[in-house]
């Protein structure tokens, strides 16, 4: 066949590579929304469509394929729009990350670890008494969205108040509290819930709440369970249990709230 006979250079392997890259990260995207046997279905679509246009050459089935490629395009950007601004964004994100694009700083900011401190003493003590919590910490994306469904705080982190807010049948209990810039924004926070079909039946809706704002953003989710007092922390549509004299050094690593 006439198509075997091609040469294989350097710029074929970043080709490849790139393609590789492209392939892998949408994968990584749907298989957070669960929706990761929906890729294997458009790569098998994609295989098939390949074999009968550019190896087999089967001229009208080739057409057919094409003509549903072009469309298909079209309806996959209207159905994973938000898939897709994800992926944009978290490319912009390792983008700005790398440390010619961040600001010069030649020792840690005590207010932030002192942040951290508060929170962590707060989820100690609600684990211990297993009161249920849902932190989010961002820094990056503002979830200006998020916070105008809460109340308003715009106070200082205190670890105190944190759990006051999170005490039983107190009008603000009842879901997620939102911290940027060092301050306690806003309360009673609406987050959306992930439809993920793959998560642990055990895992309660704060969990959910969190993962699904983990999803849709840079954020990072504190969860309190009311039902067994564990800890877990969710970032980048992935939530694990830690232990309590572990939160500190995860809240540390995540690097979401700001000096």
């Amino acid at each position: 066949m006439h198509f075997l006979a091609f040469s294989f250079g350097f710029k074929d392997v970043i080709d490849i590579l790139l393609v590789a890259c492209i392939l892998y990260e949408t994968y990584r995207l749907l298989r957070r929304t669960g929706a990761s046997n929906l890729f294997w279905g458009i790569l098998a679509f994609i295989v098939v469509w390949f074999l009968v246009s550019f190896v087999f050459q089967l001229d009208l089935t080739g057409a057919l394929f094409d003509r549903i490629i072009s469309v298909g395009a079209i309806a996959l950007i209207v159905i994973f729009q938000e898939e897709i601004r994800m992926f944009f964004y978290r490319v912009g994100s390792r983008f700005s990350s790398w440390k010619i694009f961040r600001p010069k700083t030649t020792e840690e900011d005590p207010r932030a670890r002192q942040q951290i401190l508060e929170i962590t003493q707060a989820c100690r003590h609600m684990a211990s008494t297993k009161t249920g919590a849902l932190i989010v910490l961002t820094a990056g994306s503002g979830l200006k969205e998020i916070v105008d469904t809460g109340e308003r705080l715009d106070a200082i982190v205190s670890a105190r108040l944190i759990e006051n807010i999170f005490f039983k049948n107190t009008p603000l209990h009842d879901g997620a509290l939102i911290i940027r810039d060092g301050k306690m924004i806003a309360a009673a926070c609406i987050l959306p819930v992930s439809k993920n079909q793959s998560i642990p039946q055990h895992y309660g809706l704060r969990h959910r709440a969190a993962l699904g704002l983990t999803e849709k953003s840079d954020a990072t989710c504190i969860v309190v369970s009311e039902e067994t007092g564990h800890i877990s922390v969710a970032s980048e549509g992935q939530i694990r249990e830690v232990k309590d004299d572990e939160l500190f050094l995860v809240l540390h690593s995540t690097a979401t709230m700001a000096n």
